[in-house]
């Protein structure tokens, strides 16, 4: 099968990279209006460069779009418009009703959206072990980055989380108010029974990407970085000994098969292209990915929604 990259930049790269690692892939087609850009990756990754979207489409069966944001809509609805299948890197769009417009456009192509940590194999194991969460924390914090986003923190970063409470973890909400900048944020969510705790920063000194779950009988911590999880069980007494607070607990590292988590994206986006059948985070969810950080971003400040 051969396939297309639109876009060069940060991420686009990553996808070419991956694309000529997989043995499903053919011919890899790159398209970036940075011309230097194009010819360096595609000298990088054996990629071969066109010279125009319409050219990259004409040759491919698929196509991963990388662009920023703000051009995700126009660059969709051409790749729509030529029928070739296509995986949108998120946020499916820059506004939610954007992303409507663009996903009333699908007909019969493979269209899914790079919501990247439904890949992450962790995932897979906590949506296995939790049952009842009675809290849920999430804190995704990056230093600060010169990649064009054309985003608020909310659809930079704190997108991925809620797209794993909303659709992995707890569903809608019945209620938020959150707090912060474009560049800092936390939202507090109120279920029935359970309330969850997010927080992003692209101002952080250090690298966060974190998952902190309570429930009856046990606590679970991940970190997605690491793609390690630790669970722990209550402890079997409680006390003080000589004016120390004491309690045993019983530790549990749950294994988890690393694998990187784009590669796993990719290859299951060109299996589904394959079968002809749904990528497992579809327009429908990103949509809807969409309006709840667009509730959370009207919510900055401005008390519970």
């Amino acid at each position: 099968m051969d396939v297309g990259v639109i876009g060069v930049g940060t991420m686009g790269r990553n996808h070419v990279r991956v694309y000529s690692e997989l043995k499903s892939v053919g011919n890899v087609y790159i398209y970036d209006p940075n011309r230097d850009a194009a010819m360096g990756i595609a000298l990088a990754f054996g990629a071969i460069p066109c010279a125009s979207l319409g050219e990259l489409l004409e040759k491919v069966d698929a196509v991963s779009v990388c662009v920023p944001t703000p051009f995700h809509r126009a660059v969709g609805e051409e790749v729509l418009r030529s029928g070739v299948h296509m995986l949108m890197e998120k946020p499916l769009c820059a506004t939610a009703a954007e992303a409507r417009r663009l996903a009333a456009g699908v007909e019969d192509q493979v269209v899914g959206v790079g919501h990247i940590e439904r890949f992450n194999p962790i995932v897979g194991e906590i949506r296995r072990i939790v049952r009842n969460p009675v809290f849920v924390e999430m804190n995704r914090h990056n230093p600060a980055s010169s990649r064009p986003t054309g985003s608020s923190v909310v659809e930079d970063l704190m997108i991925h989380d809620l797209d794993i409470l909303l659709h992995v973890l707890l569903g809608e909400e019945v209620s938020l108010s959150a707090a912060g900048n474009d560049d800092a944020a936390s939202a507090l969510f109120r279920y029935n029974g359970t309330a969850a705790f997010v927080s992003a920063s692209r101002k952080s000194s250090k690298k966060i990407r974190r998952i902190y779950i309570e429930e009856e009988e046990f606590t679970l911590e991940g970190d997605f970085m690491n793609q390690e999880i630790f669970t722990y069980y209550k402890p079997e007494k409680y006390g003080a000994e000589n004016e120390r607070y004491v309690q045993e607990n019983i530790i549990e590292k749950v294994m988890v098969n690393k694998l990187e988590p784009l590669k796993v994206e990719l290859a299951t986006f060109l299996d589904c292209v394959r079968k002809r059948v749904p990528f497992p985070v579809t327009v429908e969810e990103a949509v809807a990915n969409l309006v709840l950080c667009e509730r959370v971003r009207a919510a900055l400040g401005g008390g519970a929604r």
